[in-house]
Protein backbone atom coordinates (compact mmCIF):
# COMPACT_ATOMS: atom_id res chain seq x y z
CA UNK A 1 0.00 0.00 0.00
CA UNK A 2 1.71 3.26 -1.00
CA UNK A 3 1.81 6.22 1.23
CA UNK A 4 0.96 9.28 0.55
CA UNK A 5 3.18 12.40 0.81
CA UNK A 6 1.69 15.99 1.42
CA UNK A 7 4.40 18.65 0.11
CA UNK A 8 3.23 22.41 1.08
CA UNK A 9 6.04 25.34 1.13
CA UNK A 10 5.34 28.16 3.42
CA UNK A 11 6.11 31.71 3.81
CA UNK A 12 4.01 34.27 6.50
CA UNK A 13 1.21 32.02 5.85
CA UNK A 14 0.10 32.17 9.74
CA UNK A 15 -3.31 32.93 8.41
CA UNK A 16 -3.89 29.96 6.25
CA UNK A 17 -1.91 27.31 6.65
CA UNK A 18 -3.77 26.25 9.67
CA UNK A 19 -6.91 26.01 7.11
CA UNK A 20 -5.20 23.93 4.91
CA UNK A 21 -4.11 21.35 7.82
CA UNK A 22 -7.49 21.27 8.57
CA UNK A 23 -8.37 20.10 5.82
CA UNK A 24 -5.80 17.84 5.81
CA UNK A 25 -6.94 16.26 9.26
CA UNK A 26 -10.82 15.68 7.55
CA UNK A 27 -9.80 13.70 4.91
CA UNK A 28 -11.47 10.42 4.28
CA UNK A 29 -9.04 8.11 2.94
CA UNK A 30 -7.97 4.14 3.25
CA UNK A 31 -4.37 5.48 2.89
CA UNK A 32 -1.77 6.43 5.03
CA UNK A 33 -0.69 10.05 4.57
CA UNK A 34 2.06 12.59 5.79
CA UNK A 35 2.70 16.25 5.50
CA UNK A 36 6.04 17.64 4.81
CA UNK A 37 5.85 21.68 5.64
CA UNK A 38 8.92 23.74 4.40
CA UNK A 39 8.72 27.09 6.45
CA UNK A 40 11.32 29.25 4.48
CA UNK A 41 12.33 32.85 3.79
CA UNK A 42 15.95 34.20 2.69
CA UNK A 43 17.94 34.69 5.88
CA UNK A 44 18.55 38.56 4.99
CA UNK A 45 15.00 38.99 6.00
CA UNK A 46 16.31 39.30 9.55
CA UNK A 47 18.87 42.35 8.70
CA UNK A 48 15.48 44.29 7.19
CA UNK A 49 13.33 46.05 9.16
CA UNK A 50 10.38 46.10 6.97
CA UNK A 51 10.63 42.17 6.51
CA UNK A 52 10.62 41.62 10.63
CA UNK A 53 6.63 40.58 10.45
CA UNK A 54 7.58 37.87 7.99
CA UNK A 55 10.55 36.64 10.54
CA UNK A 56 7.96 36.73 13.30
CA UNK A 57 4.86 35.27 11.61
CA UNK A 58 7.28 32.38 10.35
CA UNK A 59 8.65 32.30 14.11
CA UNK A 60 4.78 31.57 15.04
CA UNK A 61 4.06 29.47 12.33
CA UNK A 62 6.99 27.07 13.68
CA UNK A 63 5.82 27.16 17.16
CA UNK A 64 2.45 26.09 16.12
CA UNK A 65 3.50 23.39 13.60
CA UNK A 66 5.84 21.99 16.53
CA UNK A 67 2.58 21.81 18.35
CA UNK A 68 0.12 20.43 16.17
CA UNK A 69 -0.63 16.90 17.11
CA UNK A 70 -3.55 16.21 14.33
CA UNK A 71 -1.21 15.02 11.31
CA UNK A 72 2.34 13.52 10.80
CA UNK A 73 3.78 16.10 10.14
CA UNK A 74 7.67 16.62 9.22
CA UNK A 75 8.87 20.27 9.16
CA UNK A 76 11.62 21.62 7.32
CA UNK A 77 12.90 25.03 9.03
CA UNK A 78 14.48 27.15 6.23
CA UNK A 79 13.15 30.50 8.37
CA UNK A 80 15.17 30.59 11.95
CA UNK A 81 18.02 33.23 12.06
CA UNK A 82 20.83 31.20 9.64
CA UNK A 83 18.75 28.79 7.89
CA UNK A 84 16.84 30.94 5.25
CA UNK A 85 18.00 31.22 1.58
CA UNK A 86 21.51 32.75 1.07
CA UNK A 87 21.97 34.11 -1.90
CA UNK A 88 20.14 32.88 -5.44
CA UNK A 89 18.98 29.83 -3.75
CA UNK A 90 15.60 31.33 -2.62
CA UNK A 91 11.88 31.62 -3.35
CA UNK A 92 9.11 28.82 -3.83
CA UNK A 93 11.27 26.91 -6.13
CA UNK A 94 13.83 25.86 -3.73
CA UNK A 95 11.01 25.22 -1.07
CA UNK A 96 9.43 22.41 -3.58
CA UNK A 97 12.85 21.17 -4.30
CA UNK A 98 13.89 20.51 -0.48
CA UNK A 99 10.59 18.86 0.19
CA UNK A 100 10.53 16.64 -2.46
CA UNK A 101 14.47 15.99 -1.73
CA UNK A 102 13.48 14.87 1.96
CA UNK A 103 10.45 12.92 0.82
CA UNK A 104 12.52 11.08 -1.90
CA UNK A 105 14.84 10.17 0.64
CA UNK A 106 12.89 8.37 2.63
CA UNK A 107 9.80 7.12 0.73
CA UNK A 108 9.23 4.10 -1.12
CA UNK A 109 9.04 4.51 -5.18
CA UNK A 110 5.23 3.18 -5.17
CA UNK A 111 4.76 6.20 -2.88
CA UNK A 112 2.17 9.35 -4.21
CA UNK A 113 3.73 12.68 -3.85
CA UNK A 114 0.99 15.41 -3.37
CA UNK A 115 1.79 19.12 -3.93
CA UNK A 116 -0.15 22.18 -2.57
CA UNK A 117 0.31 25.29 -1.67
CA UNK A 118 -0.56 26.61 1.85
CA UNK A 119 -3.37 28.85 0.88
CA UNK A 120 -5.11 25.55 -0.62
CA UNK A 121 -8.91 23.76 0.97
CA UNK A 122 -10.48 20.96 -0.62
CA UNK A 123 -13.10 18.51 -0.14
CA UNK A 124 -12.46 14.95 2.84
CA UNK A 125 -12.30 12.93 -0.54
CA UNK A 126 -9.49 14.35 -2.27
CA UNK A 127 -6.64 12.66 -1.47
CA UNK A 128 -8.30 9.40 -1.88
CA UNK A 129 -9.63 10.38 -5.22
CA UNK A 130 -5.95 11.24 -6.24
CA UNK A 131 -4.93 7.32 -4.87
CA UNK A 132 -7.77 6.22 -6.69
CA UNK A 133 -6.52 7.65 -9.71
CA UNK A 134 -3.04 6.00 -9.61
CA UNK A 135 -3.93 2.78 -8.37
CA UNK A 136 -6.64 2.54 -11.77
CA UNK A 137 -4.40 4.05 -13.86
CA UNK A 138 -0.28 2.22 -13.62
CA UNK A 139 0.58 4.02 -16.61
CA UNK A 140 -0.24 7.63 -15.17
CA UNK A 141 3.24 9.44 -14.17
CA UNK A 142 1.48 12.45 -12.87
CA UNK A 143 -1.57 14.64 -12.55
CA UNK A 144 -2.87 18.46 -13.25
CA UNK A 145 -4.95 18.60 -11.11
CA UNK A 146 -8.43 20.72 -11.89
CA UNK A 147 -8.83 24.01 -9.55
CA UNK A 148 -10.95 26.58 -8.76
CA UNK A 149 -10.07 30.09 -7.21
CA UNK A 150 -13.06 30.82 -4.25
CA UNK A 151 -13.98 34.23 -4.19
CA UNK A 152 -13.00 36.39 -1.26
CA UNK A 153 -16.65 37.91 -0.83
CA UNK A 154 -16.70 41.59 0.43
CA UNK A 155 -13.88 43.46 -1.99
CA UNK A 156 -14.86 43.48 -5.16
CA UNK A 157 -12.33 45.04 -7.27
CA UNK A 158 -10.19 42.15 -5.39
CA UNK A 159 -12.71 39.36 -6.79
CA UNK A 160 -12.75 40.72 -10.36
CA UNK A 161 -9.30 41.00 -10.58
CA UNK A 162 -9.21 37.32 -9.46
CA UNK A 163 -11.96 36.29 -12.13
CA UNK A 164 -9.60 37.77 -14.70
CA UNK A 165 -6.99 36.06 -13.75
CA UNK A 166 -8.42 32.67 -14.34
CA UNK A 167 -10.33 33.66 -17.41
CA UNK A 168 -6.94 34.63 -18.91
CA UNK A 169 -5.39 31.14 -17.48
CA UNK A 170 -8.91 28.80 -18.65
CA UNK A 171 -8.70 30.59 -22.14
CA UNK A 172 -5.01 29.31 -22.99
CA UNK A 173 -5.96 26.19 -21.64
CA UNK A 174 -8.94 25.65 -23.50
CA UNK A 175 -7.63 26.76 -26.62
CA UNK A 176 -5.04 24.33 -26.21
CA UNK A 177 -7.27 21.26 -25.57
CA UNK A 178 -9.21 22.22 -28.47
CA UNK A 179 -6.46 21.98 -30.60
CA UNK A 180 -5.69 18.64 -29.01
CA UNK A 181 -2.25 19.99 -27.74
CA UNK A 182 0.13 17.77 -25.76
CA UNK A 183 1.06 20.34 -23.60
CA UNK A 184 -3.03 21.21 -22.63
CA UNK A 185 -2.34 21.31 -18.85
CA UNK A 186 -2.50 24.19 -16.20
CA UNK A 187 0.15 23.70 -13.79
CA UNK A 188 -0.47 25.13 -10.34
CA UNK A 189 1.79 24.06 -7.30
CA UNK A 190 -1.45 23.61 -5.50
CA UNK A 191 -2.67 21.06 -7.62
CA UNK A 192 -0.03 18.52 -8.99
CA UNK A 193 0.41 14.90 -8.00
CA UNK A 194 3.14 12.65 -9.10
CA UNK A 195 4.42 8.93 -8.15
CA UNK A 196 7.98 9.20 -6.48
CA UNK A 197 9.16 6.86 -8.47
CA UNK A 198 8.34 9.35 -11.74
CA UNK A 199 9.83 12.20 -9.92
CA UNK A 200 13.32 10.69 -8.93
CA UNK A 201 13.39 9.89 -12.86
CA UNK A 202 13.10 13.38 -14.45
CA UNK A 203 15.68 14.17 -11.67
CA UNK A 204 13.51 16.74 -9.48
CA UNK A 205 12.08 20.30 -9.45
CA UNK A 206 14.35 22.77 -11.48
CA UNK A 207 14.16 25.03 -8.47
CA UNK A 208 13.08 28.43 -10.67
CA UNK A 209 11.91 31.67 -8.25
CA UNK A 210 8.70 31.46 -10.48
CA UNK A 211 7.17 29.26 -12.78
CA UNK A 212 8.68 26.26 -11.57
CA UNK A 213 5.54 24.04 -11.52
CA UNK A 214 5.07 24.99 -14.96
CA UNK A 215 8.71 23.35 -15.60
CA UNK A 216 8.04 20.28 -13.27
CA UNK A 217 4.42 19.67 -15.40
CA UNK A 218 6.10 19.77 -18.63
CA UNK A 219 8.90 17.44 -17.60
CA UNK A 220 6.07 14.43 -17.22
CA UNK A 221 4.40 15.81 -20.21
CA UNK A 222 7.65 14.53 -21.91
CA UNK A 223 8.01 12.06 -19.53
CA UNK A 224 4.24 10.72 -20.79
CA UNK A 225 1.31 9.78 -18.59
CA UNK A 226 0.59 13.25 -17.40
CA UNK A 227 -3.35 12.99 -16.58
CA UNK A 228 -5.60 16.33 -16.65
CA UNK A 229 -8.71 14.37 -14.94
CA UNK A 230 -9.69 14.09 -11.67
CA UNK A 231 -13.16 13.27 -10.15
CA UNK A 232 -12.36 16.56 -6.88
CA UNK A 233 -10.53 19.85 -7.20
CA UNK A 234 -8.84 22.06 -5.24
CA UNK A 235 -9.46 25.33 -4.38
CA UNK A 236 -6.18 27.53 -4.07
CA UNK A 237 -7.18 31.11 -1.96
CA UNK A 238 -7.17 34.16 -4.39
CA UNK A 239 -4.71 37.00 -3.15
CA UNK A 240 -2.68 39.93 -3.47
CA UNK A 241 1.12 39.10 -3.40
CA UNK A 242 4.42 40.27 -4.44
CA UNK A 243 6.58 37.52 -3.60
CA UNK A 244 7.22 35.73 -7.24
CA UNK A 245 7.49 37.42 -10.38
CA UNK A 246 4.61 36.19 -11.79
CA UNK A 247 1.43 34.10 -10.98
CA UNK A 248 -2.05 34.67 -9.23
CA UNK A 249 -1.11 37.26 -6.42
CA UNK A 250 1.35 39.32 -8.65
CA UNK A 251 -1.39 39.29 -11.74
CA UNK A 252 -3.99 40.31 -9.40
CA UNK A 253 -2.14 43.02 -8.01
CA UNK A 254 -1.57 44.87 -11.09
CA UNK A 255 -4.90 43.80 -12.29
CA UNK A 256 -6.75 45.49 -9.37
CA UNK A 257 -4.79 48.93 -11.05
CA UNK A 258 -5.91 47.90 -14.26
CA UNK A 259 -2.53 46.58 -15.61
CA UNK A 260 -2.84 43.16 -17.48
CA UNK A 261 -0.08 43.29 -20.38
CA UNK A 262 1.49 40.14 -18.96
CA UNK A 263 -1.94 38.01 -19.00
CA UNK A 264 -3.64 39.20 -21.91
CA UNK A 265 -6.53 37.11 -23.50
CA UNK A 266 -5.28 35.03 -26.41
CA UNK A 267 -7.23 35.14 -30.03
CA UNK A 268 -8.21 31.27 -31.50
CA UNK A 269 -6.28 32.11 -34.32
CA UNK A 270 -3.02 31.96 -32.65
CA UNK A 271 -4.00 28.51 -31.83
CA UNK A 272 -5.18 27.53 -35.03
CA UNK A 273 -2.06 27.85 -36.73
CA UNK A 274 -0.73 25.53 -33.89
CA UNK A 275 -3.25 23.27 -35.11
CA UNK A 276 -2.59 23.45 -38.54
CA UNK A 277 1.37 22.66 -38.33
CA UNK A 278 0.25 19.37 -35.88
CA UNK A 279 -1.94 18.52 -39.59
CA UNK A 280 1.08 18.87 -41.52
CA UNK A 281 3.66 16.60 -39.66
CA UNK A 282 3.17 13.56 -42.13
CA UNK A 283 4.32 16.44 -45.06
CA UNK A 284 7.14 17.75 -42.71
CA UNK A 285 8.37 14.12 -42.08
CA UNK A 286 8.37 13.68 -45.74
CA UNK A 287 10.32 16.86 -46.29
CA UNK A 288 7.54 18.15 -48.52
CA UNK A 289 6.15 21.10 -46.51
CA UNK A 290 8.52 24.95 -46.80
CA UNK A 291 8.45 26.20 -43.10
CA UNK A 292 7.69 29.21 -44.47
CA UNK A 293 4.04 28.07 -44.86
CA UNK A 294 3.03 27.66 -41.48
CA UNK A 295 3.70 30.54 -38.75
CA UNK A 296 4.27 27.99 -35.86
CA UNK A 297 7.11 26.63 -37.70
CA UNK A 298 8.81 29.28 -39.12
CA UNK A 299 8.59 30.44 -35.34
CA UNK A 300 10.05 27.34 -34.35
CA UNK A 301 13.09 26.87 -36.78
CA UNK A 302 13.59 30.72 -35.70
CA UNK A 303 13.73 30.01 -32.31
CA UNK A 304 16.28 26.59 -32.78
CA UNK A 305 19.01 28.51 -34.83
CA UNK A 306 20.16 25.94 -36.71
CA UNK A 307 19.68 26.06 -40.69
CA UNK A 308 17.36 22.46 -40.82
CA UNK A 309 16.06 21.51 -37.49
CA UNK A 310 13.74 18.89 -38.74
CA UNK A 311 16.00 17.23 -40.73
CA UNK A 312 18.27 16.39 -37.85
CA UNK A 313 15.37 14.95 -36.56
CA UNK A 314 14.19 13.08 -39.73
CA UNK A 315 18.41 11.49 -39.79
CA UNK A 316 17.86 10.56 -35.99
CA UNK A 317 14.55 9.09 -36.05
CA UNK A 318 13.28 5.14 -37.24
CA UNK A 319 10.11 6.28 -38.21
CA UNK A 320 6.96 8.93 -38.80
CA UNK A 321 5.75 8.14 -35.25
CA UNK A 322 9.12 8.57 -33.63
CA UNK A 323 9.47 12.05 -35.65
CA UNK A 324 6.15 13.26 -34.11
CA UNK A 325 7.12 12.52 -30.98
CA UNK A 326 10.50 14.76 -31.55
CA UNK A 327 8.62 17.58 -32.59
CA UNK A 328 6.67 17.83 -29.63
CA UNK A 329 9.41 17.69 -27.51
CA UNK A 330 10.64 20.39 -29.51
CA UNK A 331 7.54 22.43 -29.84
CA UNK A 332 6.86 22.29 -26.22
CA UNK A 333 4.45 24.16 -23.82
CA UNK A 334 7.06 26.59 -23.65
CA UNK A 335 7.64 27.24 -27.28
CA UNK A 336 4.13 27.37 -27.59
CA UNK A 337 3.42 30.04 -24.69
CA UNK A 338 6.54 32.21 -26.25
CA UNK A 339 5.15 31.74 -29.50
CA UNK A 340 1.44 32.84 -28.38
CA UNK A 341 3.15 35.88 -26.66
CA UNK A 342 4.83 36.91 -30.16
CA UNK A 343 1.98 36.70 -32.29
CA UNK A 344 -0.28 38.45 -29.32
CA UNK A 345 2.81 41.45 -29.67
CA UNK A 346 2.05 41.03 -33.55
CA UNK A 347 -1.56 41.77 -33.63
CA UNK A 348 -2.45 43.69 -29.90
CA UNK A 349 -5.82 44.82 -31.52
CA UNK A 350 -7.11 41.48 -31.96
CA UNK A 351 -7.38 41.21 -28.03
CA UNK A 352 -10.17 43.35 -27.89
CA UNK A 353 -12.76 41.33 -29.03
CA UNK A 354 -10.68 37.61 -27.95
CA UNK A 355 -13.02 36.20 -25.42
CA UNK A 356 -16.04 36.97 -27.77
CA UNK A 357 -14.21 35.42 -30.86
CA UNK A 358 -13.15 32.96 -29.15
CA UNK A 359 -16.21 31.68 -27.37
CA UNK A 360 -18.23 31.97 -31.02
CA UNK A 361 -15.36 30.07 -33.00
CA UNK A 362 -15.10 27.15 -29.80
CA UNK A 363 -18.37 26.92 -28.46
CA UNK A 364 -21.17 29.34 -29.87
CA UNK A 365 -23.86 27.56 -28.18
CA UNK A 366 -22.56 28.59 -24.75
CA UNK A 367 -21.71 32.21 -25.52
CA UNK A 368 -23.99 34.74 -23.41
CA UNK A 369 -26.21 37.45 -25.17
CA UNK A 370 -24.24 39.90 -22.96
CA UNK A 371 -20.44 38.94 -24.09
CA UNK A 372 -19.90 42.00 -26.21
CA UNK A 373 -16.91 42.65 -28.43
CA UNK A 374 -14.43 45.60 -28.01
CA UNK A 375 -16.36 45.41 -24.25
CA UNK A 376 -13.42 46.37 -21.60
CA UNK A 377 -13.28 44.17 -18.28
CA UNK A 378 -14.16 47.08 -15.96
CA UNK A 379 -17.49 47.23 -17.76
CA UNK A 380 -18.78 43.31 -16.98
CA UNK A 381 -20.37 42.87 -13.75
CA UNK A 382 -18.84 40.60 -10.87
CA UNK A 383 -21.00 38.24 -12.09
CA UNK A 384 -21.09 38.18 -15.65
CA UNK A 385 -16.74 37.88 -14.97
CA UNK A 386 -18.24 34.40 -12.82
CA UNK A 387 -20.32 33.44 -15.27
CA UNK A 388 -17.46 33.38 -17.69
CA UNK A 389 -15.60 32.27 -15.18
CA UNK A 390 -17.59 28.94 -14.75
CA UNK A 391 -18.28 28.64 -18.87
CA UNK A 392 -14.88 28.14 -19.32
CA UNK A 393 -14.46 25.71 -16.46
CA UNK A 394 -17.40 23.56 -17.48
CA UNK A 395 -15.85 23.32 -20.52
CA UNK A 396 -12.31 22.41 -19.83
CA UNK A 397 -13.34 20.07 -17.10
CA UNK A 398 -15.89 18.32 -19.96
CA UNK A 399 -12.31 18.33 -22.30
CA UNK A 400 -9.96 17.68 -19.17
CA UNK A 401 -12.72 14.65 -18.87
CA UNK A 402 -12.15 13.87 -22.23
CA UNK A 403 -8.54 13.83 -22.32
CA UNK A 404 -8.18 11.54 -19.34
Amino acid sequence: MPTLRIAIPAMDELDYLPVTLDALSKQDTRLPFEVYVCVNQPDEYWNHPERQTVCKNNQKLLEFLHGYKSLTLHILDFASPGLGWKGKKTGVGFARKVLFERILSECDPKDIIISLDADTTFGTCYLQSVADRFERNPEMTAMSVPYYHPLNGGDEIRDKALLRYEIYMRNYAVNLLKISSPYGFTALGSAIAMRACSLKKIGNITPYQSGEDFYLVQKFCKMGGLSLFNTECVYPAGRYSDRVPFGTGPAMKLGAEGIWDSYPIYHFSFFTSIQEAYGKLRELYENKLSVKDNDFLRFLQKENQKPDIWQDIRENVSDFQHFVKAFHQKADGLRILQFVRAKQQQQPDLERNALYDNFHFWMPEKCPNWLMPSQHWHQYTLEQLNTLRDLLFNEEAQMRTDYG
